[in-house]
């Protein structure tokens, strides 16, 4: 598993391959705008090209754009609707210049309406937006952890939106792994995990998932409070992400960090932790011989 943080892009896009290798990044999740803001300052040429020859050079690979937090796919009235198709658009052309292939955007909010009708506005929302974007960016969805009227909370829910979406082969999945267990899906053991995936791949499809949101989870399992926690340290646990980070059918994914960050040594322990519970090929092999 190749693993990242999100960097931030204070200063330029220039910044940012220095701000990754730092942090031991070998992928990195990004915006391209202020995440909390609609308008946003159009990518600067030079720059985008000086990003994609430093994140060429570098190897940093895949690279994630992540759209702000006031987009709603699932969005009834009108206007933020159609705001939400703008961003997104938008976020998508800045993807093309700056040479990256996904998007990630949560399903969604069920604001004023029922859960049913909302995924429905996602799916239809989406199809807009794909009409709209270049095709060479795939947009991911992103699973959330069910708090107040979140929508995409469950693995069915995911499902029936991709069921809906007319281009499948341009959207794909985002795993939280805190919004997972906040959901109500348990990654503390074995059979947990398994369990998990088995569902997952049923209903989605494991074809479909490109990356893991590597969080904690500060709430207990099936709390619906999104609320991420250092690596280890919340109610996931050591174990827990033992067995997501070593797991074959995970293991090829590439993951990435969204956890608590005060300064950069927060990073610096998160990443070492992670990568202390990756296991060894020697391992690996003693782990089998005491199976048999």
């Amino acid at each position: 598993m190749r693993f990242g943080f999100h960097v931030s892009i204070a200063g330029g896009f220039s910044h940012v391959r220095d701000r990754a290798v730092g942090l031991g990044c070998e992928t990195i999740q990004v915006f391209t705008r202020n995440p909390r803001g609609f308008k946003a300052v159009p990518v600067d040429p030079d720059e985008a090209a000086a990003f994609r020859r430093d994140i060429a050079e570098s190897g940093i690979s895949p690279v994630f754009v992540h759209a702000p937090y006031l987009v709603n796919l699932a969005a009834a009235d009108a206007r933020r609707s159609r705001m939400t198709e703008e961003i997104l658009v938008s976020d998508a052309e800045r993807c093309q210049r700056l040479g990256v292939r996904f998007l990630i955007a949560h399903v969604g909010r069920a604001t004023g309406t029922d859960e049913g009708l909302a995924l429905e506005n996602v799916a239809r929302n989406v199809n807009r937006i794909l009409e709209g974007s270049p095709e060479s960016v795939t947009l991911l969805l992103e699973n959330t952890a069910g708090m107040g009227t979140e929508v995409g909370y469950t693995f069915e829910q995911i499902a029936g939106v991709l069921a809906r979406v007319k281009t499948r082969d341009r959207v794909g999945v985002v795993l939280d792994t805190a919004h997972m267990f906040e959901a109500g899906y348990d990654l503390r053991t074995k059979a947990g995990l398994d369990r998990t995936l088995r569902q997952f791949d049923r209903t989605v499809g494991l074809s479909r998932l490109h990356l893991l949101h590597l969080n904690d989870s500060k709430t207990s399992l099936g709390s619906r409070k999104d609320r991420h926690w250092h690596i280890g340290k919340g109610e996931i646990g050591f174990e827990g992400f033992r067995l997501i980070v070593n797991h074959p059918l995970l293991s090829y994914l590439p993951g990435i960090m969204e956890t608590p960050r005060k300064n950069v040594r927060d990073d610096l322990e998160n990443m070492r932790v992670i990568r202390g519970l990756v296991r060894t090929d020697g391992q690996q092999s003693a782990d089998n011989r005491q199976r048999t």
